[in-house]
């Protein structure tokens, strides 16, 4: 396609779901649940957290807006997933692609920032133990929840203004789903602009990552002592260590694919980072913070109650 038409490529095409034709109910049913799942532990971990007056501390309000991120991150993904599925043709218009691309990328940097303050939050309480109310106030935490939001909102617009501008030269999207990589390699003029701004992005999340290595090298430091305090700082590494092997494979996958590799492996890779934190955050503090674990207990065990007496 010529550089001067290029402004009629107005919408793409997905190749992910090519070779799932056959077993696509399947697929469909599988992810559905999945979705619905997601929906489920994140909702309840927010509805406890919000009726609950003993949770409203800077840590569960941190981990309150993980789970409405991932409410937001997937919401952004499964629902055209799901359509796909169902459907004979994968495409995707032009603006959608690119409010999808702004936001998988704006939850997976909305991530990186929540997990972020998460760790000051842990290595105050830890390592600071005396000055924590004095640190954390209620204003502390609203900036803080605040910087989480609007700084990878900002980063996602700007980025998504960058492709925007790109006349493009092709159609195709080797993928699930809109990323940016694959929109930049369609361009039909030189993209050293978006090149230049997503190193600088990459720059600026890694410093987040040295800030989260450096606070739990602190934490691990301090927890030597205390098993309690070890068992408070495990769920925050956890969450920590799975979001970035989460987040590699997406980026591994995205510059060094191999078009040899199987493309349920492709899927996969691709999507880890949005099927497996979203999954992996609730349920690993539902089970390891004794106060949310004993509320979904009581919660459960009410449940049961009502549910017996019905039958009865």
């Amino acid at each position: 396609m010529e550089k001067e038409n290029s402004s009629y490529t107005t919408m793409f095409t997905l190749s992910g779901l090519n070779e799932s034709s056959t077993n696509k109910y399947i697929y469909f049913s599988f992810t559905l649940l999945g979705y619905l799942f997601i929906i489920c532990v994140n909702l309840t971990l927010i509805l406890i957290i919000a009726l609950e007056k003993k949770f409203y501390k800077a840590m569960y309000f941190f981990l309150c807006n993980l789970s409405a991120n991932a409410l937001y991150g997937t919401a952004g993904f499964y629902p055209k997933l799901l359509f796909d599925f169902l459907s004979d043709t994968h495409v995707i218009s032009h603006s959608g692609c690119l409010l999808q691309i702004f936001v998988i990328y704006s939850f997976s940097a909305c991530e990186l920032s929540n997990l972020t303050v998460m760790a000051y939050d842990g290595y105050v309480s830890i390592c600071r133990p005396l000055e924590y109310h004095a640190i954390m106030t209620p204003l502390t935490t609203g900036k803080l929840i605040l910087f989480s939001w609007i700084f990878p909102f900002c980063c996602g617009c700007i980025g998504t203004l960058l492709t925007f501008r790109l006349p493009l030269c092709g159609f195709h999207i080797e993928k699930l789903y809109c990323d940016n990589w694959s929109i930049v390699k369609l361009s039909c003029v030189d993209a050293t602009v978006n090149n230049v701004y997503g190193y600088v992005i990459i720059c600026i999340f890694f410093a987040h990552f040295l800030f989260i290595l450096f606070s739990y090298m602190k934490i691990l430091g301090a927890c030597r002592a205390s098993s309690i305090a070890m068992s408070k700082c495990l769920p925050h590494l956890l969450t920590v260590i799975n979001y970035l092997i989460a987040l590699l494979f997406d980026l591994m996958y995205s510059r060094y694919g191999s078009n040899d590799m199987p493309q349920i492996l492709h899927n996969l890779l691709s999507v880890e980072f949005l099927i497996v934190p979203p999954v992996f955050n609730p349920v690993i503090y539902g089970l390891n913070l004794q106060k949310i674990r004993n509320k979904v207990t009581r919660m459960c065990s009410r449940n049961k109650v009502i549910h017996s007496g019905f039958q009865m």
